[in-house]
Formats: C-alpha cells, sequence, structure tokens
C-alpha cells in the first residue's frame, strides 16, 4: 500500500523541514494583494476594512482592531481572538500556525516569527525551512516592538514589556521584560 505524498504546506504546518513550492509562493501573492489593499484602505469605510480582515486572516473573532500597516506571510495559519487589538505595523510570519486569544492588547510595531531555518550551512542553503506555532493567551499584553519567537506559548494575563525578544514560553500571570525576556514579576 502506498503512502500519499505530502504537500509543502502539510510538512510546513506539521513543522517539518520543507520547501516554499509554487504552491505556497501562490497563496502568498493572493495575500499579499489583499494585505496592500487593506493597508491603502479608508479608515472611515470599516465595513470594506473588516471584509478584507476577514479573507485575510485564518479566523477571525468579533470586534477585532488591526490598524494599518501590518505583514503576513500566508494569513490562513492566523487565528486572532475576540476584541483583541492590533497596532500599526505587526508583522505575523505566519507559516505554522499563530494563534492569539481574546481581550490581547498588542502594540506597535510587535513581530511575531513562527519560521526558523536549519543551523547547518548546507541545509540552510538548500532552501529548507522550518516552522514552529505561537500561541498567545487570553488577555495579554504585548508592548511595542517585542518580538515572539517560533515555538512560544504566552499564558494568559501576561504582560511582555516593550523591546522584550521571547524565546521561551511564559507562564499565565506574569510580567516578562528584556532580550531574551525573563520573569521579573507575578501579576495578580
Amino acid at each position: 500500500m502506498e503512502t500519499a505524498q505530502r504537500t509543502e504546506k502539510e510538512k510546513m504546518l506539521a513543522g517539518e523541514l520543507y520547501m516554499a513550492d509554487a504552491a505556497l509562493q501562490a497563496e502568498q501573492v493572493l495575500v499579499q494583494q489583499l494585505v496592500l489593499e487593506y493597508n491603502q484602505s479608508n479608515p472611515a469605510d470599516g465595513g470594506a476594512r473588516t471584509t478584507l480582515l476577514q479573507k485575510i486572516i485564518g479566523d477571525l473573532g468579533e470586534r477585532v482592531t488591526i490598524r494599518p500597516p501590518f505583514h503576513v506571510d500566508y494569513g490562513s495559519n492566523i487565528k486572532i481572538g475576540a476584541r483583541t487589538f492590533v497596532n500599526f505595523n505587526a508583522v505575523f510570519l505566519d507559516c505554522n500556525k499563530i494563534t492569539i486569544g481574546e481581550d490581547c492588547q498588542i502594540a506597535p510595531g510587535v513581530q511575531f516569527y513562527t519560521a526558523t531555518h536549519p543551523l547547518d550551512a548546507e541545509t540552510r542553503k538548500s532552501g529548507l525551512e522550518s516552522a514552529l506555532p505561537i500561541t498567545i493567551g487570553n488577555n495579554v499584553w504585548l508592548g511595542g516592538n517585542a518580538i515572539i519567537c517560533p515555538g512560544v506559548t504566552i499564558g494568559d494575563n501576561t504582560v511582555v514589556g516593550a523591546g522584550a525578544v521571547v524565546t521561551k514560553s511564559l507562564p499565565a500571570n506574569v510580567l516578562a521584560v528584556g532580550n531574551p525576556a525573563r520573569v521579573i514579576k507575578e501579576l495578580k
């Protein structure tokens, strides 16, 4: 019995090495056109903006605000919970799932990086890459220009300080700052 060949997208979402083939590149081109349209849209036309966001983001909760400009790789791998606010210049490298909970506050310039590359130079030169999911809990506040690295989970109610680089998962109800981010205080 033969096993069906897995697509590059299936490998990508499984966290395995994959190649950005023609199908993935075509998906990116389509979403980039929508993102460009959104980023240039009239702020007074909320209905049109919401319709565009629903086409860009895979799973968009009610009353989500994303202030343009923002950038995605695919969009379809992003889930954003209700009432979450994303300020200017967010970057979502969603080569794997990015899940953001409800009632989150995301300051300007926050970057979500699911993409990662092999440490081995020859493998990296071949164009193979991989990606790990990011999960952000409910009621999380990410300070300006924070960077969330591949494979990170941030627990509910956690606050990440401005400019922090989150390289490891953070529990719920803490304040984390720095590069690399470290917990400095428990929150009630």
